[in-house]
C-alpha cells in the first residue's frame, strides 16, 4: 500500500505544523495524525528516551490518550526498546508472535497485527521511536520505511531542540537530549581540562532538512558528490609514490567509498523523498553510524571512520566551507576532538584557549603527545569514535592522570572535577615553591633538573621551574610552523631570541629532527613503509647538507660571543658523528674567514636513541663532547615497537629488565668520565622512573616544565646510596620478568620516597 501524496507532501505539511505558534504537545499531537494519515496507518507513536534510561510515550493516534506519558519501554523492552538498543528499522507483519513483544494493557493496542518502527537517530544517538500500526496483517513496503525514516529526522530536530523538555512524566523525568558517558582511554599528557568540544575537522549543521525544490537539490548534491570525488583524488594522488603495498590498499579503499553506488543511491533517494541535499548525507550517515557503533569488528569500525570522513567531505562540499577549523575561531576553555592530529596542526592554535585534548589514535611516545606536554594541555587518546560521539560545543572533562573522558558530565560529577582541579593547583604551588630549593638526594647528591623546549613561549617556564637549563630545544617546530623552509635569517632571529630569553642559562639546540610522522608541507618525501626506521633526523642533514649547514650557520651567528651547544638526533655510528662534526667546523671556518665574531665555545653532542650505539660507547663518547639518550626512540628501537602504533607503544614497561640495563650502561659512559650523560626522554619525568635513573647513575635529566617540580620533591625525598644498592641487586636477579615496576614501587614504598 503506497501513502498518498508520498514523503514529499508529509515533509511539506509536517514543516507547516513545525512552525505552528502553538505548545510543543500540540505540535506533537498533530504530527502524529499527520504521519497515521500519510502512512495510511491506524496507529501512530512516539516514544522519546528520558533522561533516566527508560523510552517514553509522548504521543499518540490510535492507541490510548491516557497511556500518554504513562507508558514506559526500558531499553530492549518490547519492540520499541529492541529498535532503540539495535538502531534499526523493524517491520513485522505478525506482532504478537515476535519474541520481544510485551503487552502494556494500558494502551489498548492488542488489536493490531501488524507494526512498523523506526529509529529517531542524531548524531548516532537514538533519541526516541517512531511506530505506525495496523489492525490487518501486512507487509510494509521498502518506500514506507524509507518514508518513516525522512519523517524520524524531523522528530529528532525537535527533541534534541529541548523543546520536549519538561514534558516527560514523573517529578525527576527529563529527556534524554543526549546522555553523559564516560569513557576510559589513555593518558598521554598529564593535566585536567574542563571545558567544551571543538571539533579539529567540524561538522557541518545541517539546519534545512525540508527541500523547496527537489530537482535543484539532486543538481546540488551531484555536483558536491564530483567536487568531493575530485579531492578525494587529489589527496590519493598526493599520496601515490607509485608503490604497491598495504598504504596504497587503504588509498584504494577510501577512494571505493566516495565511489559506493549503494551509499550514493540512498543519498539520491533521499533527496528524491524530500530532503536538502544535506540532510540527505545526515540522514544517510546517521543510519551507517548508528549501525557501524555497534559492531565489534575491527575493519568495520574503521569503516566508520572512512565513511564519516567521506560524508564530512561532501557536506563540506555542500555547505561551501573548508575541513579544517581556523584556529582563530578557538573559543575559550576549548577541548580539541580529533581521530588524530599532527603536532603542526596542535600547534596552529592558541594555546591560551586550550584545555584540553582528545584523541582516537595517538601514542604516549608520539610526538603530538610530547608536544601536548610541553603546552601543559591535558591529552588523552584511544577513545573509540570520540569525533562521532561529540558534538560542537558539548561540556567536556579530559583527566590527563587517569585517561578518563567525560562527554556531559553530569553536575555532580563536575563539581567533583572543579575540586580535583583546586587540589592540583594547590600541588602545583607547593612545587613552585620547591624553584629556588636545590635538587639535592637527602644524602647530599646534586642532580641537574633541566627543561625541554622548542618554541619561545616555553621560555618563561625557565624562571617558573628554577630548571638548571634548557636540556633540550626542538628545532623543528619552527619549521613545522612555517609555510616553506625558514630562511638563514629566520632561523638565526629565532635562535638568538631564545638565548637572549635564556640568558647566563644553557641552551641545547637539537638540529632538525624530522620525518616519521614529523614532516614538512613543503618537503617532498616519498611514502615508506616503515618511516620511524626511514629517512630522518641526521639522515635527512647529512644527504641534504645544504640545510644541515644553514642550521648550523644560524646557530653559530646567534651564539655570536657566547657559548653554543647542539647536538645530532638518531646518531646511528660514528662515522655519522663524524660527518655531521665536519659540516660544523667547516661552518666555523667559514665564519672566521668573514671575520664574523664566533661563539666563545661550542659543543657538539650526539643523541643516543639508536641501540647500535650501545655497542660503540666507548667510541662516541670519544669524538663526541657530551651524549644525550633519546630515551623514547631508544625504547621503540630496542623493542621494535613503533611509539605511534597504539597495537605495540604500550607493549613494553620503560621499566624493564633489558631497557634498565641498556641505560646502566650509558650510564656508566659518563662516571667512568668518558663523556657527560644526560637523558632527555619523557620518562625522565616521571618520579618512580626518575628515580630509578639517578639509581642507575644518571645526574642530569631532562623534562617538560610541568614535570620538573614532582621531579625535584621526589629527589628531595631520595636516601640515594640505599636505593641504588636495592636498584642494582634487582637488576642483576635473573628471571622472566616483563617488568620491574612493582618491584621499584616497593623500594620506594620502603625508603619513603615521595612518588
Amino acid at each position: 500500500m503506497r501513502a498518498p501524496g508520498g514523503p514529499r507532501l508529509l515533509l511539506r505539511r509536517l514543516r507547516e505544523v513545525m512552525a505552528e505558534p502553538v505548545t510543543a504537545q500540540a505540535r506533537l499531537d498533530r504530527i502524529v495524525v499527520l504521519i497515521a494519515s500519510n502512512m495510511v496507518a491506524e496507529v501512530c507513536s512516539v516514544y522519546v528516551a528520558r533522561a533516566d534510561g527508560p523510552l517514553e510515550l509522548f504521543a499518540t493516534e490510535g492507541l490510548n490518550r491516557e497511556a500518554v506519558h504513562l507508558t514506559t519501554m526500558r531499553p530492549g523492552e518490547g519492540l520499541v526498546g529492541l529498535i532503540a538498543s539495535t538502531a534499526e528499522p523493524l517491520a513485522l507483519s505478525d506482532a504478537h508472535n515476535h519474541p520481544h513483544f510485551s503487552y502494556k494493557p494500558e494502551t489498548g493496542e492488542e488489536i493490531y497485527q501488524s507494526f512498523l518502527g523506526v529509529p529517531v537517530l542524531r548524531g548516532g544517538s537514538t533519541l526516541g521511536v517512531l511506530v505506525v500500526q495496523n489492525r490487518a496483517r501486512r507487509s510494509y513496503s521498502e518506500e514506507e520505511i524509507e518514508a518513516l525514516q525522512t519523517t524520524a529526522m524531523l522528530l529528532a530536530e525537535m527533541i534534541a531542540s529541548g523543546e520536549l523538555q519538561g514534558l516527560a512524566g514523573g517529578q525527576t523525568s527529563a529527556v534524554a537530549l543526549r546522555k553523559s558517558a564516560a569513557m576510559q582511554g589513555q593518558p598521554i599528557a598529564e593535566g585536567l581540562g574542563l571545558g567544551h568540544a571543538v571539533l579539529h575537522q567540524p561538522r557541518i549543521v545541517v539546519s534545512k532538512i525540508v527541500a523547496d525544490d527537489v530537482n535543484a537539490e539532486l543538481a546540488r548534491l551531484e555536483t558536491a558528490i564530483e567536487a568531493m570525488r575530485a579531492s578525494v583524488d587529489d589527496l590519493i594522488d598526493r599520496s601515490d609514490d607509485g608503490e604497491e603495498g598495504e598504504h596504497r590498499d587503504v588509498l584504494e579503499a577510501f577512494r571505493m567509498i566516495a565511489h559506493d553506488r549503494g551509499w550514493l543511491r540512498r543519498l539520491r533517494e533521499a533527496v528524491t523523498g524530500g530532503l536538502t541535499a544535506e540532510a540527505a548525507v545526515e540522514r544517510v550517515q546517521n543510519d551507517a553510524r548508528a549501525k557501524l557503533q555497534r559492531q565489534t569488528d575491527p575493519y568495520l569500525r574503521d569503516r566508520l571512520h572512512d565513511l564519516t570522513d567521506i560524508a564530512n567531505r561532501l557536506l563540506h562540499q555542500l555547505a561551501g566551507q573548508s575541513l579544517v577549523l581556523d584556529p582563530e575561531e578557538l573559543p575559550d576553555n576549548a577541548i580539541l576532538v580529533a581521530r588524530s592530529m599532527s603536532p603542526a596542526a596542535l600547534l596552529d592554535y592558541d594555546r591560551s584557549r586550550l584545555r584540553g585534548i582528545v584523541l582516537e589514535e595517538a601514542g604516549a611516545a608520539s610526538h603530538i603527545a610530547i608536544v601536548a606536554r610541553a603546552l601543559g594541555v591535558a591529552a588523552v587518546s584511544d577513545i573509540p569514535n570520540i569525533s562521532e560521539i561529540v558534538e560542537h560545543g558539548d561540556a567536556l572533562i579530559v583527566d590527563g592522570l587517569t585517561g578518563e573522558v567525560h562527554v556531559l558530565p553530569a553536575p555532580e560529577v563536575e563539581a567533583a572535577y572543579v575540586e580535583k582541579a583546586r587540589l592540583r593547583a594547590r600541588r602545583q604551588d607547593q612545587y613552585r615553591a620547591l624553584r629556588d630549593t636545590p635538587a639535592l638526594t637527602l644524602d647530599g647528591v646534586s642532580i641537574g633538573l633541566h627543561m625541554n623546549a622548542g618554541l619561545l613561549i616555553d621560555l618563561p617556564h625557565l624562571e617558573e621551574t628554577g630548571a638548571r637549563s634548557i636540556g633540550l630545544f626542538r628545532t623543528e617546530l619552527q619549521f613545522m610552523l612555517a609555510s616553506r623552509f625558514p630562511r638563514l635569517d629566520a632561523q638565526e632571529t629565532l635562535y638568538r631570541a631564545v638565548l637572549d630569553a635564556a640568558g647566563d642559562t644553557s641552551v641545547t639546540f637539537r638540529t632538525l629532527d624530522i620525518g616519521g610522522d614529523k614532516r614538512l608541507p613543503y618537503m617532498k618525501t616519498q611514502e615508506e613503509e616503515n618511516p620511524a626506521l626511514g629517512w630522518r633526523a641526521v639522515r635527512i642533514g647529512l644527504d641534504k647538507p645544504a640545510l644541515l649547514r644553514i642550521q648550523m650557520r644560524a646557530m653559530l651567528r646567534a651564539a655570536s660571543g657566547r657559548k653554543l651547544r647542539l647536538m645530532l638526533p638518531m646518531v646511528s655510528t660514528v662515522e655519522e658523528f663524524r660527518r655531521g662534526r665536519a659540516l660544523l667546523e667547516r661552518e666555523i671556518a667559514f665564519m672566521t674567514r668573514l671575520g664574523r665574531v664566533a661563539p666563545t665555545s661550542v659543543e657538539l653532542g650526539a643523541m643516543l636513541e639508536v641501540p647500535s650505539l650501545l655497542w660503540q660507547l666507548e667510541e662516541i663518547a670519544h669524538v663526541a663532547d657530551f651524549l644525550s639518550v633519546g630515551s623514547n626512540d631508544l625504547m621503540q628501537y630496542l623493542y621494535a615497537a613503533d611509539r605511534d602504533n597504539k597495537r605495540v607503544s604500550n607493549r613494553f614497561d620503560a621499566l624493564s629488565p633489558a631497557f634498565l640495563r641498556a641505560l646502566k650502561r650509558v650510564a656508566e659512559v659518563g662516571e667512568r668520565g668518558l663523556a657527560p650523560v644526560a637523558l632527555c626522554g619523557e620518562i625522565g619525568g616521571r618520579p618512580l622512573e626518575a628515580m630509578t635513573l639517578i639509581a642507575l647513575g644518571f645526574r642530569d635529566l631532562s623534562m617538560s616544565a610541568t614535570s620538573i617540580g614532582p621531579i625535584k620533591a621526589m629527589i628531595l625525598s631520595l636516601p640515594l646510596a640505599p636505593v641504588r644498592a636495592d636498584v642494582e641487586a634487582l637488576l642483576e636477579q635473573r628471571g622472566d620478568w616483563d617488568s620491574l615496576r612493582e618491584s621499584l614501587r616497593e623500594i620506594a614504598e620502603r625508603h619513603d620516597v615521595r612518588l
